[in-house]
């Protein structure tokens, strides 16, 4: 029997339902990651019991979702839900059904999930039940809905999206009645909220198959919440510097940029402005002028229609805008281009130019990346040696302005300014007795 290790405070509940005569196991992506050899994040549990049944076996629970039939039994301060077996009634809005019906039957629960591998139930008593191949599928590496796929679909329009994301996280593939579904199926994502688009998108982008959105291209699902990338994939670069489409060229950038949220989403938007900023010369090289000022604009827009928090939104169209941005191989202007971008920002800016250099073609790419390794060392040599390049590390402020004889005002503001550029320029006038020789 194929065995996996349940956590003591899950098989603990699980005992005491079956323990009073009620079915319970463990269920769904926690079963799946087990026997992946992956750490679940959580532990949910299915029972035959109905919702006040649990409750009354149990001293700490809340209602999570209990029209649902789902509660959280807390153990120690530990919260984990509990679901009662369930089938779901008609879905009118590709989300939610119009009711749900309590069954005690598992399998009837097991039907309605989305795929097979998310679709298997576990414990001790009886080990693995798994009625529709998920086993198989996972050794297969295969992405497949249970049972009807324009079903599972119907039900749940995010479910599209999510299946793409599953391929995406465990390097899988998507069977084809599945992708069927998803490419006939991918307009009712309309119907999807932007804050679940933008957690599912967010997820495949963090993925180690951030390229999945490929995929997604393909089956006409980024056309429902994403269309600027469906642009940016027909749109060719005749350029020597490039050898793929726009898209193509994103796709490959997403690659070469670690695993991070912000950086992930400033490759996705880093040349989306170049659908429109196309223009080709009479030598037909093409030129894309201004597409940083074009992308940052678009990205803001994209991530704002997304539901993106400010502070990301923000982060990421300052990584669009000078993900292009060049200077000269000294330590001022590497200075100036720290203050320009930002302390925090910057060594990022470094990620994002490198991973958009190494998506280019083969054209001068060694000077390319060894103008960033320099640029990176000055960077490097500038933060050891502590030197300033913002306001807040200049030796002096508003305050020893106004001791030294100036007004408050616009001027105060205007001198720190003059002051900063001074010191940027030469770092060892930094000091409180330096600068005020100079206001």
């Amino acid at each position: 029997m194929v065995e996996i290790q349940i956590p003591e405070k899950v098989n603990k509940i699980i005992h005491t339902l079956q323990a009073h005569g009620y079915e319970a196991y463990a269920v769904g992506g926690c079963v799946r990651d087990s026997f992946l050899g992956r750490i679940p994040m959580d532990w949910d549990i299915t029972t035959s019991a109905m919702p006040e049944e649990t409750k009354a076996l149990f001293p700490h629970t809340f209602d999570t979702g209990i029209e649902h039939g789902t509660i959280t039994v807390l153990l120690d301060h530990e919260g984990f839900e509990v679901t009662t077996y369930r089938v779901d009634g008609k879905y009118e809005d590709s989300r939610h059904p119009k009711e749900v019906t309590f069954v005690r039957n598992l399998k009837e629960d097991l039907l309605r999930r989305d795929f097979t591998i998310n679709a298997m139930a576990y414990n001790e008593k009886d080990g693995l039940v798994d009625i529709f191949g998920g086993m198989e599928d996972l050794r297969s590496g295969v992405i497949r809905c249970v049972g009807d796929a324009r079903s599972r679909f119907s039900e749940d329009a995010l479910r599209i999206l999510r299946g793409v994301r599953f391929a995406a996280q465990l390097g899988f593939d998507i069977a084809p009645d599945t992708k069927e579904g998803m490419r006939e199926l991918a307009p009712t994502l309309r119907n999807i909220s932007a804050e679940r688009i933008q957690t599912e998108l967010v997820k495949m982008l963090c993925s180690p198959r951030p390229d999945m959105l490929r995929e997604a291209w393909k089956l006409g699902i980024t056309k429902e919440f994403i269309p600027e990338f469906d642009e940016a994939m027909e749109i060719t670069q005749e350029n020597p510097h490039h050898m793929y489409s726009v898209g193509e060229h994103i796709l490959h950038a997403l690659i070469n940029v670690r695993n991070d949220k912000v950086l992930r989403l400033a490759m996705l938007f880093h040349d989306i402005g170049k659908t429109k900023a196309k223009t080709v010369d009479e030598n037909g090289v093409a030129h894309f002028r201004g597409h940083e000022e074009m992308s940052e604009k678009m990205a803001g827009e994209i991530l704002k229609r997304l539901k993106f928090d400010n502070d990301t939104l923000n982060r990421v169209k300052k990584l669009v805008y000078f993900h292009d941005y060049y200077m000269p191989l000294e330590p001022k202007y590497v200075r100036r281009a720290i203050n320009k971008i930002g302390e925090e920002l910057f060594p990022l800016y470094l990620e994002v130019r490198r991973a958009d250099v190494l998506a280019q073609s083969h054209y001068q790419l060694e000077e390319k990346l060894s103008e960033i390794g320099t640029v990176k060392n000055l960077y490097e040599e500038i933060m050891e040696k502590k030197e300033c390049v913002s306001l807040k590390t200049l030796a002096v402020g508003g305050r020893d302005l106004i001791e030294a004889g100036m007004k408050p005002g616009k001027e105060i503001g205007t001198t720190l300014a003059r002051l900063l550029e001074l010191v940027i320029e030469h770092p060892e006038l930094n000091t409180k007795e330096e600068l005020l020789k100079h206001i």
